[in-house]
């Protein structure tokens, strides 16, 4: 019989891409437990586009505050204790915030996957996975309390005026290709003048090709080069989005390409197909989830090169180093992958 919860805490901070993992284990976690109040601590940025998921109250964590960010962490849950922590992150500053929240058993992650001091913050594991995808390692937070769990869904939240917003933008425009360009990191970026030749390609298609990302300098400078290079229309919307208008841009598109980037697995929980290009972590553990079989990858080579062990033979997870190593994917490469997308899914 599966014990009963009736307060829930759940600890994701970040990041984009993670807490969209996150969302679908913790809607699992309600219908299992549908009497239960559920708390989130959660990153600012990412509280953004998940503010309104229904039944969660949202407490957020500004790690720029510093040490105030824990006080009043600490203030906020005085007097209250949780039934259950699931502790969903192994980082160190997420270990802290752990330390400030009361509850009666804190599950955390298995052996292998804790580091950080993680250990020292809970008083109970999930079941350990062969060569989980971070996806799979949530849904095991969600069976320990008794969760059923299968083939992940989502309900995103977004508004009538966010839909609204994201349908203005791309008025006019038919068969929307969303290209999202910019990963965290600029090793994780594809070349410019590539993108370009796959936006010129797609509209030889027919599709329409439009570019999201957010309002850095890096991001603006990328999306400046491909449109510069670029020997078609492409509207730029970088920078121009909130979260949640994003998510509706990637909702009413047809097909994103992207690196290891937030906007992948954004476009993942409204079921747009992703191209998604990888050469620095293993797609397996990362990737676009129900879209892994459209991956553009060079990872498990360079991989090899490096280790000469396969990713199997390693620790899962484990990340390959260079500074050039999205250049081995080729325009060819992505190309090809395009057009079997579009005639996979009859776009």
């Amino acid at each position: 019989m599966t014990d009963q919860y009736n307060s829930i805490c759940i600890l994701r901070l970040s990041a984009i891409g993670d807490v969209c993992h996150a969302v679908s284990a913790v809607q699992d976690i309600q219908a299992a437990h549908p009497h239960a109040k559920i708390t989130w601590v959660i990153g600012k940025v990412e509280a953004m586009l998940l503010s309104g998921l229904p039944g969660i109250e949202f407490v957020v964590f500004d790690k720029k505050q510093g040490k105030a960010a824990y006080n009043q962490l600490k203030a906020c849950f005085k007097g209250r204790k949780f039934d259950v922590l699931l502790h969903m992150q192994v980082a160190l500053r997420a270990n802290l915030v752990a330390r400030c929240i009361p509850a009666k058993k804190k599950i955390g992650f298995d052996k292998h996957r804790s580091k950080e001091l993680h250990s020292l913050f809970i008083n109970k594991r999930i079941q350990a996975q062969s060569e989980p995808h971070v996806l799979e390692g949530f849904q095991n937070f969600a069976r320990a309390i008794g969760a059923k769990c299968g083939i992940p869904s989502w309900e995103m939240p977004y508004s009538v005026a966010d839909e609204s917003v994201a349908s203005q933008l791309l008025c006019e425009l038919d068969k929307v290709f969303v290209i999202a360009p910019a990963a965290s990191k600029e090793e994780r970026n594809w070349l410019p003048e590539r993108y370009a030749k796959v936006a010129e390609h797609a509209h030889k298609q027919g599709f329409s090709v439009v570019l999201t990302g957010g309002p850095t300098t890096l991001e603006q400078t990328l999306a400046d080069k491909i449109v510069s290079q670029a020997c078609c229309p492409i509207l730029n919307l970088v920078g121009k989005t909130q979260l949640k208008q994003l998510l509706c841009v990637l909702k009413q598109a047809k097909l994103v390409l992207a690196p290891d980037t937030g906007p992948a697995h954004m476009a993942v929980t409204v079921q747009t197909p992703v191209i998604g290009l990888y050469a620095h972590s293993n797609p397996q553990r990362t990737g676009p989830y129900l879209y892994l079989d459209y991956v553009v990858e060079v990872y498990h080579n360079n991989l090899f090169k490096q280790k000469k062990k396969t990713a199997k033979q390693l620790p899962w997870g484990t990340r390959v180093k260079g500074a050039d190593l999205m250049s081995q994917i080729s325009t060819e490469q992505v190309v090809t992958m395009f057009d079997h997308v579009v005639n996979t899914e009859r776009l």
